[in-house]
């Protein structure tokens, strides 16, 4: 019941967030996509493609600020995993959720889970974290981290310009454009939020069922930087 509550309360609030965040990309500019590339994720990131298709910004610039932003924060992120693994595992353990299922995309894909991480829920932070804490040297972290960012910064800058073009191939009015295309944002954002909350609860169920394994709370042994994927519980 107190579920349902929030999750009405989250879509009833959905545009007027959207539209909130509408107003601070236009009315910041490229401050708003630093921000984005930076913190926020790709939301802030599709309405600056968006508002480019309307002539506030220029999307080239709009792409490359957010590519640069993003590639940054990871860079961040995988300092601290670095030098404060340990120390990061002890303030929010909830950074171990993401660990089976980092070693499983890195056993799968090796080096690719860097340009995919930032494209994968709850890996956006996570990721980079728990990529510092593996053996991966500075060079081919970079090297990797930067093409990813490139390809996050010219899909999600992309989206936001292509939705624009296609509503304005329908409709001539601006302001209807813009009042078309946040309301499918608001759809998008709201059919994300579901889907992410119910992965989330799927994964509390698989957790709740190895926790109630057989050896399940045996002491796990974390080094700071393992020669490989980090050990499975």
């Amino acid at each position: 019941m107190l579920a349902d509550t929030r999750q009405n309360a989250g879509r009833a609030a959905a545009p007027a967030l959207m539209d909130s965040l509408w107003q601070f990309v236009t009315q910041y500019g490229y401050w708003a996509v630093v921000l984005g590339g930076l913190v926020e994720g790709e939301t802030l990131l599709i309405l600056a493609g968006f508002a480019a298709r309307l002539g506030h910004l220029e999307l080239p610039a709009v792409m490359a600020v957010g590519a640069f932003m993003g590639a940054l924060s990871d860079i961040l992120l995988f300092s601290l995993g670095r030098w404060r693994g340990k120390q990061v595992l002890a303030r929010w353990p909830r950074v171990l959720r993401y660990r089976r299922r980092f070693n499983r995309l890195v056993a799968r894909w090796g080096m690719l889970v860097v340009i995919g991480m930032r494209f994968m829920y709850g890996m956006r932070w996570a990721g980079p974290i728990l990529v510092g804490m593996s053996n991966m040297s500075w060079p081919r972290f970079l090297a990797f981290n930067l093409v990813g960012a490139a390809l996050w910064g010219f899909l999600a800058a992309g989206a936001g310009w292509m939705f624009g073009a296609a509503a304005q191939a329908v409709l001539a009015d601006a302001h209807e454009v813009q009042g078309w295309v946040l309301g499918a944002l608001v759809v998008l954002a709201l059919a994300l939020a579901g889907w992410r909350g119910w992965r989330a609860r799927q994964r509390r169920e698989r957790d709740a069922r190895a926790v109630s394994a057989p050896g399940a709370l045996e002491p796990i042994a974390l080094p700071a930087r393992p020669a490989g994927p980090l050990p499975d519980q």
